[in-house]
């Protein structure tokens, strides 16, 4: 998969995933690793689907609607990815914190769904459900932050809230945050998420 990959001067920090929206590539999140956490690694991914011309991560039958057979497949094909990234440029594979947006955030969750111990954590901002009717793996207190919007046109409040519920019902540690902005990515967001991850992966 066409990437970036910069080492970070923090030895011990967690490799920061990142993972674009619709339309994105491996550049887009960048600036967004230095605001979470400047001076960690950063593993910077670009989707391997096309929908006319835009990158994506994984197929999709119409706007909100998910080829599901194409999302197992692209979710497995990233997490093996990191896999030999992991390898190749040497960080810990188990210190892996994803971190994505709209459909970069939905093959994130989708890891989690699909993949136990795929990631130690996740920012998720402005996420679907990835897939119902699939049992959860046990999160065990997996850390996880969503960010949202409360008149997000694309995704519901009631997708977010339910998103949050089966990630909590599977053990994981949710914190969500909205603001009262809809798909956009904004600034208030960010820096809540920044303050989590420090509170939860900086040592």
């Amino acid at each position: 998969m066409k990437h970036i990959y910069q080492k970070g001067t923090k030895e011990n920090a967690p490799t920061l995933l990142l993972l674009h929206g619709t339309g994105g590539d491996e550049r887009d999140l960048l600036p967004l690793a230095d605001m979470i956490d400047p001076g960690a690694s950063v593993l910077s991914v670009k989707g391997n689907v096309s929908e006319n011309g835009m990158p994506r991560f994984f197929a999709r039958l119409a706007e909100g609607v998910f080829d599901e057979e194409d999302l197992v497949f692209r979710t497995k094909e990233l997490k093996d990815f990191i896999d030999h990234s992991a390898e190749e440029y040497g960080f810990d594979r188990d210190q892996v914190v994803a971190i994505g947006y709209s459909n970069g955030a939905n093959i994130a969750g989708s890891m989690i769904y699909h993949h136990e111990d795929s990631l130690a954590g996740a920012i998720l901002f402005h996420a679907m459900v990835p897939r119902r009717g699939v049992a959860i793996p046990a999160l065990e207190k997996l850390p996880v932050f969503i960010g949202a919007g409360t008149v997000d046109p694309i995704i519901p409040k009631p997708e977010t809230e339910e998103l949050v519920r089966n990630l909590r019902e599977s053990g994981a540690d949710v914190t969500d945050y909205w603001t009262n902005g809809g798909h956009e990515l904004r600034r208030d967001e960010v820096e809540e998420a920044s303050r989590w991850f420090h509170d939860h992966f900086v040592k």
